[in-house]
């Protein structure tokens, strides 16, 4: 069945396909698990089925590790012709030359006015051209253990940040348990931007002149909630170096019982744990009454030195077209770019309507973090990870460490504004 729905998208190719004989193109995953890895290979072999003599060389490398590593591979001029694109990337790549401008290849694709106006925007992040043809979005949510909720005495998730912290409180007062998967190694930027906007009631980054908020009094709150809730011994002791498999795998241990997080979560709890064991809600919000869940994506990109642009963008047009695209999200657990996806019935799961919730409230301001500057790819995955664990580790005051992403990214933003 799957080989059959993923065929019929690329079935015309075929048709009028020219003869490649022994060509490889080169795709680089770098958002990896094995499941993510084993579909992506599925979705290829459909396209070099379509394709006779082609060949897809696929590279995964380990989120964790992934900046670093394909920045190496890049300097050394190992590029692929397809690179899957976290969002805090595009600029970086953009900006520099490196990307293929997609606008020709969607000005003809007879899918373009299928996908959801999200989709086209985030794609033409960066100089308003479409360098990435995004394949899902990652909004946060609020995983809730109810089990322990209920051992704790709380009969329902928390509304507001002071009912987060309180009840984390009380959830870890249960002998071996933790009220928050904290992720304080790679990846966990977003957290801490999160309830630095929720603390101050805006998210906006930056001032008209293109000094960062990150030092204003608001965001310094938030990420006193951060450090406050592990010192206070509200989050596991080692979470300092959680990433993303860590702290999925504390939620459905039962070791601690709340946990930020995308869809893609959704995917390993639901299979680790009973349908009536957990929820899923809005993002608690701050003392203005708004709460801001980051919004990230990922997308396709094609490197603009590839030898094989044509056949690259069939290959991007295979991995993102409607039959593809729903069985790739299916696995990662994103949130769909097409507008006739959202009637799924596996969007219909009652699990999915805490994010669902969250795009109907007009006091849930999606934040989309300031990935279209060059810089801010370092920023997420070096500067914010190192001084983050850090002030986790009492080595940083808040007061210190909103200094230093202040300074850091108001030169990245005065930068920008002074090429406009």
């Amino acid at each position: 069945m799957f080989r059959k729905l993923l065929l019929a998208a690329t079935a015309s190719f075929a048709i009028t396909m020219p003869a490649w004989a022994d060509t490889t193109l080169k795709l680089t995953e770098v958002i990896t698990s094995p499941e993510r890895t084993e579909t992506l290979k599925q979705i290829v072999k459909t396209f070099e089925d379509a394709n006779p003599g082609v060949k897809v060389e696929i590279t995964s490398l380990p989120w964790g590790q992934a900046f670093e590593k394909f920045a190496t591979m890049v300097s050394a001029g190992d590029t692929p012709d397809v690179v899957e694109m976290p969002d805090r990337w595009q600029s970086l790549y953009a900006n520099n030359g490196m990307l293929e401008n997609l606008e020709p290849y969607l000005a003809k694709w007879e899918h373009t006015k299928e996908l959801n106006d999200r989709a086209l925007q985030m794609g033409r992040y960066v100089n308003n051209t479409a360098y990435a043809l995004p394949y899902g979005f990652y909004l946060r949510a609020l995983f809730y253990n109810k089990k322990l909720f209920a051992q704790a005495g709380i009969d329902g998730p928390p509304k507001t940040v002071d009912e987060f912290v309180e009840d984390a409180k009380k959830i870890s007062a249960i002998p071996g348990k933790y009220g928050y998967c904290l992720r304080g190694g790679p990846g966990g930027l977003n957290g801490w931007m999160m309830f630095g906007a929720d603390m101050a009631g805006d998210g906006t980054f930056f001032k008209q002149d293109g000094t960062s908020t990150m030092a204003d009094p608001g965001w310094v709150k938030g990420v006193q909630v951060l450090t406050d809730l592990y010192k206070n011994g509200y989050a596991p002791k080692d979470s300092v170096n959680w990433g993303f498999n860590e702290i999925v795998t504390g939620f459905y241990s039962g070791t601690c019982a709340m946990l930020d997080q995308d869809p893609d979560a959704l995917i390993a709890v639901a299979d680790k744990m009973g349908k009536d064991d957990y929820d899923v809600a809005p993002m608690p919000k701050g003392p203005a009454g708004k709460t801001f869940p980051t919004l990230g994506y990922g997308s396709w990109s094609m490197f603009a030195n590839s030898e094989n642009k044509d056949l690259a963008w069939k290959l991007i047009a295979t991995l993102d077209g409607p039959e593809g695209n729903i069985i790739w999200n299916k696995r990662t657990g994103a949130l769909p770019v097409y507008k006739s996806a959202e009637k799924d019935p596996f969007y219909a799961d009652p699990k999915f309507k805490g994010w669902f919730a969250e795009l109907g409230d007009s006091n849930v301001v999606p934040l989309v973090m300031p990935t279209y500057l060059e810089e801010f790819a370092y920023f997420a995955d070096s500067i914010a990870v190192k001084t983050t664990q850090q002030a986790l580790l009492g080595q940083l005051t808040p007061e210190q460490l909103a200094s230093q992403w202040a300074d850091y990214l108001t030169k990245a933003q005065q930068k920008f504004l002074a090429k406009k």
